[in-house]
């Protein structure tokens, strides 16, 4: 009895030293890792839209979407469109409209420049006779006509109601603003000198003529969580003193007919308006309510911009309603998640947050909820050192379990049924981690022993293989096997299991038995030729769907005919491409190596689709075909066969330059400068061909050190850009290294391909990226809007010719950069040869400042001003950025 005693006392002192080991490890992994925050933050989506609440019915969206680009013409609209639509709803006296477009530069009509030209020339005094008072008025009317800023500045004054959008670069600012607030933007804004709001470095707002009219600017900013998902609404941004109201919380002050001088600040607590108190944390950040759709409805019906404007929906139905105005089509608004719904616009997500404001629909995060949290994880840890260890396996399990769902059920509840947010996924989890820990070790330590003694034994698991063989489960039976001594009767066993494995054409499990068994007896029959023709057959490549005869075939004798493709005979797979399989081949008339890139079209595709995914495949290898250049990989041959259709490809040793761009092992600089002249000249010639890359980036560059050989790859997503096979722009490519003009879905020419390869130099001889960001929209907004660091600022011993080159390559607007490869390559090697660039960027870029480029490119951008080229590369070495014609 003392002996029993004494045992359970052992037990439970290495029980109680593992729960510490449990409870230190959870912590541990809750610190060094974000799993635990990931499941809490996926339980509060889960928990705080499962409630009851109701949307406000006094909140409409108006969404500029796919049908309404249809129907009105490409995106940006006139801003006269944006007027009428504004006329209407003004004149159905909505309450609020807040409209999310970004109205940051003029839009100009070119017609417009002449007709004030001719205006200014009829106002000038002369000897000449007074123009008739017809054409002045013509002339006037012609003006006012074609000035849709001023139009849209009307139609906004007129209304009186209208919120536009700001958005600020959030950070601490380091010194003073380069600009102060415009007086127009103040108005809106909160005197703030206490720090309670997220701070911001600098913003944008709209046109002059606009904000100096509207009702209000708000920001537009989103505040992300780590996964992306945004749950949390900066109410206030503080630009230098100045707390700028959200959109939201801008719409929720005006509806109520309050202005920006009623927000007051409850500092740590509170933004209060009116006597609504919206509960926040100590930077104005706020928890709104998002709600969930309603019998298959969206929480807030969504109305085409197009249908209010024709007035197939008539503009009384948001009669004293907030109407909120944003982009859903594809590829002018950004999309991201929220609570509850996988993806939603900045209009919708403006709508939810209005709606929480005006309802009181926040959740608050109590200050006591952080002592409840850590009062949960101490009796979870109490439980799980001192009380677990002592409970029988059956009470153990009912106590958990209970205390665990008790958890979960009391954070849903305080959720779903009082918003509010107590974080006890932690405790949860950690008590869960801990009790199967504790059982897993008593089971190892205690039954698992004694079911092993008790119920297996080395005949039974030779049976139970045997028995499992008979049932066609060679997986379950070889496992069986292998726990059994080796002896003469489990070789039998094992060899017959083997053949098995061969018939069903596993050869390599057949492989994996024969190699068991020759560790134990490498003599026993014919095992060794069994063990090569296995190895031989586990190599061979099964190509399409089986039975055709491409695919692989048996021989008399063991031996294999390796597949055919066209007249290529496949060696083996060399990994997945952007169209399928690739694999090893060649050619057995002369002997040529190549790459083999294959795809199941009719596997893959049906019917149109199928004729079509046909047409791309081939075009892909038309288009590459036609480049015959020594940097740039050489298309030998395309076919279908079978189900398969193929290109052959010249096979390239070496690897990518992907591991050439880090810190660690960056190339010496003339090395790096060798090798990007001559990727330029590769692309000078296929620009010549009427060839864009579009994804230019250093995963797309093949080198081999021993011979110095460079490549370039992957013109899959080439266009050719005669007239003829395209019309539009397209957005292609890695988005760290496209090009300004890319990114904005305009018309791209070889100019982009210059400004990515200008990237992937920068990348090359720093280490680093010239623009990076936390997301998506931040790493868009720099490469559109901010300067590329000077390489010398990252690494100063780079010569300040190379320097230069770089930053002509990363200029934003395409005609001051490099017009042609070529001047690029030629600019590269003189900066290293003789270290003397001296002119030759604005030799470049008065070169690019001729009509040679546009001549060969219809599709260029138009010639721009030489002496704006030459003051730039003057002023700087790198010509400023121009401003971009984008409208989100």
């Amino acid at each position: 009895m003392a002996k029993r005693s004494s045992k359970a006392q052992v037990f439970w002192r290495t029980d109680w030293f593992a729960g510490i080991a449990v409870v230190l490890a959870a912590v541990g992994l809750h610190i060094a890792t974000d799993f635990v925050g990931t499941l809490e933050r996926r339980f509060y989506d889960f928990a705080s839209t499962s409630t009851s609440r109701q949307p406000s019915d006094r909140i409409a969206v108006i969404a500029i979407d796919d049908q309404s680009i249809a129907n009105i013409g490409r995106w940006p609209w006139p801003r006269d469109v944006h007027a009428k639509l504004i006329d209407q709803l003004a004149a159905a006296k909505a309450k609020t409209i807040a409209h999310t477009a970004f109205f940051i530069e003029p839009q100009v009509d070119p017609g417009l420049q002449f007709i004030r030209k001719m205006k200014a020339v009829i106002n000038t005094p002369g000897d000449g006779a007074a123009p008739s008072v017809q054409l002045v008025q013509l002339i006037s009317e012609a003006e006012q006509a074609l000035d849709t800023d001023a139009k849209l500045a009307a139609s906004v004054q007129a209304a009186g109601s209208v919120l536009l959008p700001s958005v600020y670069v959030l950070g601490e600012p380091q010194g003073r603003p380069d600009e102060p607030l415009p007086a127009y933007a103040a108005k809106s804004a909160v005197d703030e000198s206490s720090g309670y709001s997220v701070l911001a470095q600098r913003g944008q707002q709209p046109l002059e003529s606009l904000g100096s009219v509207a009702a209000g600017i708000g920001h537009l900013n989103q505040f992300p969580d780590v996964d992306g998902a945004v749950r949390l609404e900066p109410l206030l941004v503080n630009f230098y003193g100045k707390a700028i109201p959200s959109m939201a919380l801008l719409a929720a002050v005006h509806s109520l007919n309050l202005s920006a001088a009623d927000i007051r600040l409850n500092v740590g607590e509170s933004v209060q308006i009116g006597r609504l108190k919206v509960k926040t944390d100590e930077v104005a950040l706020m928890l709104p309510q998002f709600y969930k759709g309603h019998e298959g409805k969206p929480a807030f019906a969504v109305d085409s911009f197009y249908d209010v404007l024709s007035g197939k929906i008539p503009a009384s139905k948001y009669t004293d309603k907030i109407v909120i105005i944003g982009a859903t089509a594809a590829g002018v608004g950004v999309q991201f998640p929220v609570p509850g719904h996988a993806s939603l616009s900045p209009a919708e997500t403006i709508a939810h947050i209005t709606s929480s404001i005006l309802s009181e629909h926040f959740i608050v995060q109590p200050g006591w909820g952080v002592w409840a949290s850590l009062g949960a994880f101490l009796l979870v840890a109490a439980y799980i050192v001192w009380a677990l260890p002592r409970m029988g396996a059956g009470a153990a399990a009912v106590v958990t379990l209970g205390a665990f769902v008790l958890l979960l059920l009391l954070e849903f509840g305080l959720l779903s049924g009082g918003a509010v947010w107590i974080k006890l996924v932690f405790p949860a989890a950690v008590l869960v981690l801990g009790h199967l820990a504790l059982t897993t070790k008593r089971f190892l330590m205690t039954e698992a022993g004694k079911v092993k003694a008790d119920e297996e034994s080395a005949e039974t698991n030779r049976m139970m293989g045997l028995a499992l063989q008979g049932q066609g489960q060679l997986d379950m039976a070889f496992d069986r096997f292998r726990r059994v001594p080796m002896g003469d009767a489990l070789m039998g066993n094992l060899y017959s299991l083997a053949l098995d494995f061969e018939r069903k054409r596993q050869f390599n499990k057949a492989e994996s038995v024969y190699e068991h068994m020759a560790a134990f007896d490498a003599s026993y029959k014919d095992i060794k030729a069994k063990l090569n023709r296995a190895k031989n057959l586990s190599e061979t490549v099964i190509l399409g769907s089986g039975g055709h005869p491409g695919g692989t075939m048996l021989l008399d004798g063991g031996a294999v005919e390796k597949p055919m493709l066209g007249r290529y005979q496949v060696e083996k797979e060399l990994g997945k491409g952007a169209m399928g399989v690739v694999y090893l081949g060649k050619d057995p008339k002369i002997g040529r190596v190549v790459a083999i890139k294959t795809m199941a079209l009719s596997q893959e595709f049906a019917g149109e689709e199928l004729t079509d995914a046909r047409e791309r495949f081939f075009r892909e290898a038309e288009t590459a075909g036609r480049l015959q250049h020594q940097n740039i990989v050489t298309i030998f041959d395309a076919g279908e066969e079978h189900d398969l259709a193929y290109i052959a490809m010249e096979f390239l040793k070496g690897r990518d330059l992907v591991d050439y761009c880090k810190g660690g092992s960056l190339l010496p600089v003339p090395l790096v400068a060798s090798i990007v002249a001559r990727v330029a000249e590769a692309l000078a010639y296929a620009h010549k061909q009427m060839v864009v890359h579009r994804d230019i980036k250093p995963a797309n560059i093949m080198y081999e050190r021993e011979s110095d050989t460079v490549k370039v790859t992957d013109f899959g997503i080439a266009r050719i850009t005669d007239s003829s096979k395209t019309k539009t722009g397209l957005v292609l490519g890695t988005p760290s290294f496209m090009s300004p003009e890319q990114l904005a879905g305009k018309k791209v020419d070889g100019r982009s391909d210059l400004y990515s390869l200008g990237v992937m130099l920068f990348q090359m001889l720093t280490g680093v990226l010239p623009f990076r960001g936390d997301s998506m929209a931040e790493l868009m907004f720099k490469i559109a809007n901010e300067e590329a660091p000077d390489v010398r600022a990252i690494r100063p011993e780079i010569p300040e010719e190379l320097a230069r080159i770089v930053a002509l390559m990363l200029h934003k607007r395409p005609e001051l950069r490099y017009q042609d490869g070529g001047q690029v390559a030629l600019d590269l090697r003189s900066a290293v040869t003789d270290g003397m660039l001296g002119a030759t960027p604005s030799v470049a870029l008065a070169q690019a400042s001729q009509p040679d480029f546009a001549a060969t490119n219809p599709n260029s951008t138009p010639v721009y001003d030489r002496t704006v080229a030459q003051t730039a590369v003057r002023d700087a070495g790198a010509p400023p950025s121009g401003s971009t014609d984008i409208e989100i």
